[in-house]
């Protein structure tokens, strides 16, 4: 829905503009939970020319909370399986899932054009 609203919503938002935005924009995706969608837009888009020109910029507001799955579960995403190696994961912790798995925010953070954070902290 959020690669879709830039192209469908009619924005109506002064006497000068009407319709939709259209595809020269930047997205912004915020934590692991929107991480799937740098992804989504270069396998569904991009690859279809659609949103050539279009950007994802990555902020992280809390890296303790990584999206971390079984590995097994790669194929319900719907992906590429060029994108395995962005989410394939192994953090040495047993929880959520023990060995080898998938982490939607290292996907969001290599796979996006940019990668901002709520502090100086977290940028280090």
């Amino acid at each position: 829905a959020a690669l879709e609203a830039p192209r469908v919503l009619n924005l109506n938002c002064s006497k000068y503009f009407s319709g939709p935005y259209g595809e020269d924009v930047l997205f912004i995706a915020n934590d692991w939970h929107t991480a799937l969608i740098p992804c989504y837009l270069k396998s569904m888009f991009q690859s279809r020319g659609i949103y050539l020109n279009a950007k994802v910029a990555f902020c992280i507001h809390n890296i303790a909370y990584q999206g971390r799955f079984a590995f097994s579960d790669f194929p319900l995403l719907n992906l590429p399986d060029e994108f395995r190696g962005s989410f394939d994961f192994i953090d040495g912790y047993e929880k959520p899932i023990k060995g080898r798995k998938i982490n939607w925010m290292k996907a969001g953070i290599l796979e996006s054009h940019r990668v901002v954070t709520v502090s100086p902290y977290y940028a280090q």
